[in-house]
């Protein structure tokens, strides 16, 4: 696919805004979209001009092959409020350079990055009034790559659409959730596609997650396909143990672990915040042993979703193991604050996270 310059993308207004008509107090997450949406489609192999137009439904062929066959893909960041009101995306960069490997392994088309960075920065300035001044609020930008064909017959896709749309949220996680150590059923083995954000990743955790919903556990904590020994990630985020001070997290060295952007900030934070981190194989084991003796003292969650969710209790085969409350876990809140602080701009970023819309 060839790589074109667009800066200038074709801007076609809503007729009115329905912001007005939203309680940002009150947000379900996922359910309440902006006025407008970015939408481009490849067509003889190059990309089309890319438009920004109100956000509605769209037409698709009954044959259409990511229906059938499963080409595609997502992102997930966010946009919030500086302490002036003006919006500031979190690290897109590393959310695009992501999008490419994901659609380099489901073997799509690329994105031009001027598309994907320019379209989101526009469609962000445009909605700007939908990014919610509330503690804890935020704009989710939710950028998707799909094939198009129209052809029922197993082979990569010609052509392919590229939508970004936005839903202003609050909190994913309104207070700490408890989670279930899986062992039956495996989100990813090596060799497939668990590194990347497919969209099949996701449908095909949902079954066995109902089990686990039924009995007071809102995620599952996925291990490793071939002996279920080693933690690997929970359904919507990375996780992190504190083991006696350390703050853990599995490695992303095998591909079967989804190499957030959240995770990475996390780490990032931790370190310079003068904590120990170590990135490697944590086995299940050792969760277990930590949780009885006391030694793990937190564990959260890391994601754009998520952004850190305190995880309140860990199930595991028939065992039930509460974790201390948030009020005593000083590095996982400590964490959040910098974060926060960082993505709405109440502290300096040193980093070069922070994009200005």
């Amino acid at each position: 696919m060839s790589q074109i310059d667009t800066a200038s993308i074709k801007i076609s207004r809503a007729e009115g805004s329905k912001v007005s008509e939203v309680d940002f107090g009150q947000l379900p997450f996922g359910r309440v979209f902006t006025d407008h949406m970015l939408v481009a489609y490849t067509q003889n192999g190059n990309w089309e001009q890319a438009e920004i137009k109100p956000f509605g439904n769209i037409s698709i062929h009954p044959a259409l092959s990511a229906l059938h066959y499963g080409q595609s893909i997502f992102e997930g960041m966010k946009a919030y409020r500086d302490t002036k009101g003006n919006p500031l995306l979190f690290r897109p960069m590393d959310n695009y350079e992501r999008f490419v490997k994901s659609a380099e392994r489901m073997f799509m088309a690329p994105v031009p990055k001027s598309m994907f960075m320019e379209g989101i920065k526009a469609l962000v300035s445009l909605d700007r009034e939908w990014i919610p001044a509330v503690p804890g609020g935020s704009l989710y930008v939710r950028p998707l790559l799909f094939a198009t064909d129209p052809y029922v017959g197993i082979k990569p896709s010609d052509n392919y659409c590229f939508i970004v749309f936005a839903c202003p949220v609050g909190a994913y996680y309104a207070e700490a959730i408890n989670v279930y150590i899986e062992e039956k059923y495996t989100r990813a083995a090596e060799g497939g596609v668990g590194a990347v954000k497919a969209a099949g990743n996701y449908a095909a955790s949902l079954y066995p997650n109902k089990f686990r919903v039924d009995k007071g556990y809102r995620q599952l904590v996925w291990t490793d396909a071939k002996e279920h020994k080693y933690i690997e990630e929970s359904g919507t985020m990375n996780i992190f143990f504190v083991i006696n001070g350390k703050v853990i997290t599995p490695d992303t060295s095998r591909d079967t672990i989804l190499k957030g952007v959240t995770r990475m900030s996390v780490i990032s934070l931790a370190k310079d915040m003068g904590y120990e981190v170590e990135e490697r194989r944590i086995s299940v084991m050792e969760v277990i042993d930590s949780l009885q003796n006391g030694t793990l003292t937190e564990a959260f969650g890391s994601g754009t979703a998520a952004t850190i969710a305190h995880i309140a209790a860990i199930g595991y085969r028939e065992g039930h193991h509460d974790l201390p409350s948030i009020d005593q876990r000083p590095i996982s809140t400590a964490l959040l604050n910098r974060l926060t602080n960082i993505r709405t701009g109440v502290e300096p970023d040193p980093y070069g996270w922070v994009v200005k819309v």
